[in-house]
């Protein structure tokens, strides 16, 4: 039986779900526009994302694909020109200046992938790790200590960055960090600049802070060795979020890496590039609803000599 009119009326005017619900972190149609020299440039375009409590997860994409605007936006660094970006139930586009500076005080942490940004040259380990309690007016008490053996480099407590390999700096710069207890890590290309052991040895650090700690992680990474042991990886790309893998165990113990193609809230949906110049896809492609799935297929454009 068809619906009334005033059933109608009265299913409309129902409070929905918010997209991503109480989610740590929730991303709705995300847009972040760069002007420079009356020209436009769209970093982010309508971009989806929604990551739980506690995640450890890793986002990939070309350069300019909008991965590092998009942590720029979540650290509080940049504001985003439209859409929605919650972290921990805060609103970043309706933040006061005075409002985002405690955010990236206190919600959030930040790690960049050159060392020497992370760290200043003329403090201890230890030193570098009070400053942000410091200027949060926190006690410093035995934290700073307990942070530096987390991630395993309390022999740097009283040596100064350039007495520090690059792995060691850049572990205690996920120390630094972890100060104020964040509730957020965001990572850019933090392995960047190093060695694959000491990369793992870095992505150690960051996975015991993610599982001891509670901590959400995200990183940003071309590293597919970092890429690669996280629970979920975010592919971007055009400004979209564009695939997921997700990692499990098998039945015998193995990881198991499915990738899925992301379909956003308005049905956008970015195939892979692989599997479109596989099949000369251009431009338009043929569809057809079966009863448990949708079939892709390319169009053949028949020569114009012959029509």
């Amino acid at each position: 039986m068809n619906p009334t009119l005033s059933e109608l009326e009265a299913e409309a005017g129902r409070e929905k779900a918010a997209f991503g619900g109480d989610a740590h972190i929730v991303c709705d149609n995300l847009v972040r526009i760069y002007k420079t020299e009356g020209v436009e440039v769209v970093a982010l375009q309508g971009l989806d994302l929604v990551v739980e409590k506690g995640e450890l997860l890793a986002i990939v994409g070309a350069s300019g694909s909008g991965k590092s605007t998009l942590l720029n936006v979540l650290s509080g660094l940049d504001v985003p020109t439209a859409g929605v970006a919650r972290v921990a139930g805060m609103d970043l586009l309706a933040m006061t200046a005075k409002d985002r500076l405690r955010y990236r005080r206190e919600v959030v942490g930040f790690i960049w992938q050159q060392t020497a940004r992370n760290l200043l040259p003329y403090l201890t380990g230890r030193e570098n790790v009070e400053l942000p309690m410091v200027l949060a007016g926190r006690r410093r008490g035995e934290r700073s200590a307990e942070l530096l053996d987390l991630m395993g480099v309390s022999h740097c407590a009283g040596r100064k960055p350039p007495e520090m390999s690059g792995g060691e700096q850049q572990r205690v710069a996920i120390a630094v960090a972890l100060a104020n207890a964040p509730q957020l890590i965001l990572a850019d290309e933090p392995t960047g600049e190093l060695d694959s052991e000491t990369s793992e040895e870095v992505f150690g650090a960051l996975r015991r802070a993610n599982r001891e700690l509670g901590v959400t992680v995200v990183v940003v990474t071309h590293d597919p060795l970092v890429s690669e042991q996280v629970d979920r990886t975010i592919g971007i790309r055009d400004g979209r979020t564009s695939s997921e893998t997700l990692r499990r165990e098998g039945a015998e113990g193995q990881i198991v890496a499915e990738e899925y193609a992301v379909l956003d809230r308005v049905g956008r949906l970015q195939l892979p590039r692989d599997f479109t110049n596989a099949l000369d896809m251009e431009r338009r492609v043929r569809l057809e609803l079966e009863s448990d799935h949708i079939g892709v297929w390319p169009v053949r454009e028949e020569p114009a000599d012959e029509r």
